[in-house]
């Protein structure tokens, strides 16, 4: 397997683990054991309008759904920088580790930056609908990037 198989192979595992992570954190965190109801409770507790909670459920559920299919990949996953780096401030006042109560900012922090990579790596393999590379970054072709 050349380099760049291997690159396009690790960015599709990063992207499918990180679609995986949203899709968990939306259904099962925020709507199943949480609620709704619930989290937009969290969100005013603090100092965020509830209404946002609903915004961040959604962008979470359809950003894990994209980056699992692989539609506009590097485009989603910096789409959701800003989500996780609000989450990351969020839980930051509990301190570091996520383990500690109502979870610390250092697995906040390390999807923000999971997220980033995604968006510079692009879409890796398998991707149904692959991003368009700028013009910043050098390329061969919609969605592959020169090793």
């Amino acid at each position: 397997m050349s380099q760049h198989q291997l690159n396009q192979t690790g960015a599709f595992l990063l992207r499918v683990a990180l679609g995986i992570m949203f899709l968990a954190h939306s259904l099962l965190l925020k709507l199943f054991i949480f609620t709704l109801a619930g989290t937009a409770q969290f969100f005013v507790s603090i100092g965020l309008p509830g209404w946002l909670a609903y915004v961040i459920f959604a962008t979470e559920a359809v950003a894990g759904i994209l980056l699992v299919l692989g539609v506009q990949t590097r485009w989603v996953a910096l789409a959701t920088v800003p989500i996780l780096a609000g989450a990351t401030w969020a839980h930051f006042g509990n301190g570091w580790m996520f383990g500690y109560e109502n979870g610390g900012w250092e697995y906040p922090a390390y999807l923000t930056l999971l997220a980033v990579a995604q968006g510079l790596l692009g879409d890796g393999r398998f991707a149904l609908s692959p991003s368009v590379t700028p013009n910043w970054i050098g390329h061969t072709g919609k969605g592959t990037v020169e090793s």
